[in-house]
């Protein structure tokens, strides 16, 4: 037998394999050809009876896995056994998720507050101790809230507006008609260096009516008078900033005047032309002089009514001014402009000549009290602003005097400083001899510090307010 004779032999074709024979027999599988569409996406579709179908075709032909285009499903596949199942399958088709209405904006009053209560609790973990960390490092002790707030709203000029009262207004426009009579002076000066100067004055009695009025409006509000965590003294500390840019303020127009004086007096000698003309008699003898009146008719009004530079007297120490002067006059500010304004009015009521070296001469002695009081306001109201205390005399003799009680053994600090106009603080550090002096020592330097330190800084509700703190250590138990 040749080759060729064995190539042209039929061959007989050999049984397929078990496994293919069975899946043949078996009543699972129909083999068919798949209906192809050249025009869809894809040649085939598929459904799966049990998890729904991924198309709108509403049966799968189940080819031979020996086809190359075929799907392939097994014959151990479930398919749907009852009609209670089959609904829940023509449901999950109908609607494959369960969507819920949900409104837009803020949550609910119930779900916020849960939220807010479970703000802060760690999570990853059922249990507060599951964790070894949270075993070695504990939780803080819960403590109670603060009862200073952390900050407190500030007005804007909206609000600031809005809060003036009908008398705050008044007194506002009261404090414009000021700011006219200053300007009314300066316009009657007519290069008299002495109205210059009382102008000049009376522009600083303006500025202060005006901050007196500014802090009324802001003690309004809350944050003026009480501390927070930002603003521990409120914003009163505000008001002695702003007294501090007065006195510079007084300081820089009274140096003005003594520049401007001595260039007239220059003018004047070694044979040159004054480039301002000679002075003439502004007022005849015998008449009053309105302008100096108004002068003085409006530091009256706006020291009785306003109280403008009380609480910068107050820095100064008026105390220390002899009992009979009144209370207008213990304000150097409104001395100073009153005997300023009386001279200037006195003078052609005298039939004095105004004469222009007298008007020299009062100008240079009103521009050097000036600079005088607006250097001493600046020092004060500086170290008020720095928490200092300007009665340091009175501080050492209130230590030698907490030295000599039988209960004390050694007062170690002493430390007093002004915050601002109305409140001071006092801090001791004591050690005493016996616990039964303790109680008896931190009254006796209370009302130590409020009767040495605490007198002539004003009257009634306008009293400096005093805090004491004393830290006693007792030498033997």
């Amino acid at each position: 037998m040749t080759f060729s004779s064995l190539l042209e032999r039929p061959r007989t074709p050999s049984p397929p394999p078990v496994e293919i024979q069975f899946l043949a027999d078996s009543p699972a599988i129909e083999v068919s050809e798949p209906d192809y569409d050249p025009t869809a996406l894809s040649p085939i579709s598929a459904i799966f009876p049990r998890y729904a179908s991924i198309s709108e075709s509403a049966a799968l032909p189940q080819t031979s896995p020996l086809s190359p285009s075929s799907v392939y499903l097994s014959p151990y596949s479930p398919g749907p056994t009852s009609h209670a199942e089959d609904d829940s399958i023509d449901g999950a088709i109908a609607q494959p998720f369960e969507f819920k209405q949900n409104m837009a904006g803020r949550l609910p009053a119930s779900m916020a507050a849960l939220r807010q209560a479970e703000f802060g609790r760690r999570r990853g973990h059922k249990f507060a101790r599951s964790s070894v960390s949270h075993q070695i490092i504990l939780s803080p002790t819960p403590r109670s809230p603060l009862q200073v707030p952390q900050s407190l709203p500030f007005p804007t000029f909206k609000e600031f507006r809005a809060s003036i009262t009908s008398e705050q207004r008044r007194r506002w426009l009261w404090c414009t008609c000021h700011l006219l009579v200053a300007g009314y002076v300066q316009f009657e000066a007519s290069h008299s260096l002495s109205m210059t100067a009382l102008s000049h004055l009376l522009f600083f009695d303006a500025l202060g009516a005006f901050l007196c009025v500014a802090v009324d409006v802001g003690r309004n509000f809350e944050i003026w008078t009480r501390g927070s965590l930002r603003n521990p003294f409120g914003l009163e500390r505000t008001e002695v900033l702003a007294g501090l840019a007065m006195s510079i303020i007084l300081l820089f127009m009274g140096l003005d005047l003594i520049s401007h004086g001595l260039n007239h007096a220059l003018e004047n000698t070694g044979g040159h032309e004054p480039h301002h003309p000679h002075h003439h008699e502004r007022v005849s003898p015998g008449t009053v002089d309105i302008a100096a009146l108004a002068a003085i008719i409006s530091t009256i009004i706006s020291a009785t009514s306003l109280g403008n530079h009380a609480r910068i007297a107050r820095a100064m120490r008026p105390s220390r001014l002899p009992t009979w002067v009144p209370s207008i006059l213990r304000n150097p500010s409104h001395l100073l402009t009153l005997s300023c304004s009386f001279l200037v009015l006195l003078v052609p009521l005298l039939s004095i000549t105004f004469s222009s070296r007298f008007d020299s001469a009062l100008g240079f002695t009103i521009a050097t009290a000036m600079v005088f009081l607006g250097s001493r306001l600046c020092h004060a109201l500086g170290r008020m602003l720095l928490m200092s205390y300007s009665g340091g005399g009175d501080v050492d003799a209130l230590v030698r005097d907490l030295e000599t009680d039988d209960g004390v053994s050694a007062v170690q600090e002493a430390k007093v400083w002004q915050v601002h106009y109305g409140l001071c603080m006092a801090s001791f550090k004591v050690r005493v001899r016996t616990r039964e002096h303790v109680e008896r020592v931190r009254e006796r330097i209370a009302s130590a510090v409020r009767n040495r330190l605490g007198d002539g800084y004003g009257e009634g509700s306008r009293r400096l307010k005093w805090e004491v703190s004393s830290m006693i250590a007792v030498d033997r138990e």
